[in-house]
């Protein structure tokens, strides 16, 4: 028996979205890039553990201030993660909840 033959057949899926659109995939491509960074990705993976503020993040990335700061704004710049004002304090929370996926993702493909 053949390896086809003992596997079901599958309707083929619908291309996706970015194959058909130059646009979506030129955002998409600046949304990869501005996730490209080591220091930008375990941010984006903190915050989909919860909401951190600057020093929080600080200290869990072992990392400046100014430094997570300036990543931060590049983050917010593509719109992934937004600040909220508390008690004095810039509170930081992923925008982009399909981020989750993409570090779940990521974090399977590394192993």
């Amino acid at each position: 028996m053949s390896a086809s033959a003992s596997r079901p057949s599958r309707r083929p899926a619908a291309p996706p979205l970015i194959s058909q659109d130059p646009g979506r995939a030129a955002h998409l491509a600046e949304v990869l890039k501005a996730v490209a960074h080591p220091l930008r990705l375990r941010i984006i993976a903190i915050l989909v553990e919860g909401e951190a503020n600057v020093s929080e993040l600080v200290e869990r990335l072992d990392a400046t201030q100014p430094i997570v700061s300036q990543q931060l704004r590049i983050l917010r710049g593509h719109g992934l993660v937004a600040a909220d004002r508390r008690d004095g304090f810039a509170t930081y929370r992923l925008v982009e909840r399909n981020l989750e996926g993409l570090v779940a993702c990521m974090d399977r493909c590394a192993r």
